[in-house]
């Protein structure tokens, strides 16, 4: 990550969180619910992924300042890896063990801030709930932090250059961003040995933020299943001739 001081930190996070929340406001109609309930003191905001965008969101309409986790390779594209860096979030390598980001989210809530993950790992291409990828969820999993579900809905609406001719014709999508009341893992989630139950109750919490069409592999009739993705093995692309 690069060093900056913490003045330059500061500002930049704030040219960031501006430049979204106006380019969400002038393009969308944003509606924010339950902002109060982000809890002062270490807490892991834990939200469904259908667009880019839902991180920087997210940071932006927060009350207070949110480090978020996002995949490495976001970091690595110019000009994007820079308003990554700019509001403060860090890197995670999705098909591994990444014990570089687990050491990062756990120096960030000992200092009492929150922590934004995507336990899906990656934004869903039909805007529905995901099974969750269980290194995505470590974090939730192996700390006693607070947890804040997040629902987000509608940013899967925004496309380039859709989002300026439904602008342009006074039909900006609706978006909205909510949180819910922060809860902690059951004690008898609490043991190593019950990873998986614990990460299908933390995203079930987030699903029922959701309405019934986004909730996809977490909707109704999975009720009593775990729902988990069972392998992390990045795929691999065709080979050709």
């Amino acid at each position: 990550m690069p060093t900056l001081r913490p003045w330059l930190l500061v500002l930049c996070s704030g040219t960031v969180n501006f430049l979204v929340r106006a380019l969400v406001y002038t393009f969308g109609r944003l509606e924010v619910r339950g902002r109060e309930r982000v809890p002062q003191g270490a807490s892991i905001m834990v939200a469904n992924h259908v667009h880019l965008l839902d991180p920087p969101l997210v940071v932006a309409v927060c009350p207070r300042p949110v480090h978020a986790m996002a995949k490495r390779e976001l970091f690595e594209t110019p000009l994007v890896g820079w308003v990554f860096w700019g509001m403060r979030a860090f890197p995670v390598r999705r098909y591994s063990a990444d014990m570089g980001a687990l050491r990062a989210a756990r120096a960030i809530l000992r200092r009492d801030e929150p922590v934004l993950i995507f336990p899906e790992g990656t934004r869903s291409p039909t805007g529905q709930l995901q099974p969750v990828l269980p290194g995505a969820a470590a974090v939730a999993v192996l700390s006693g932090a607070e947890l804040v579900p997040v629902a987000i809905t509608g940013t899967e609406q925004i496309t380039v250059p859709g989002v300026f001719f439904a602008w342009m014709r006074g039909a900006r999508p609706r978006i909205t961003v909510e949180c819910g009341e922060p809860f902690t893992r059951p004690a008898e989630l609490k043991q190593a040995s019950k990873a998986t139950e614990a990460s299908d109750y933390i995203m079930r919490r987030v699903a029922a933020l959701l309405p019934e069409q986004y909730r996809g592999a977490y909707g109704s009739g999975s009720e009593g299943n775990l729902v988990f993705r069972r392998s992390e093995v990045r795929p691999t692309a065709p080979r050709r001739g």
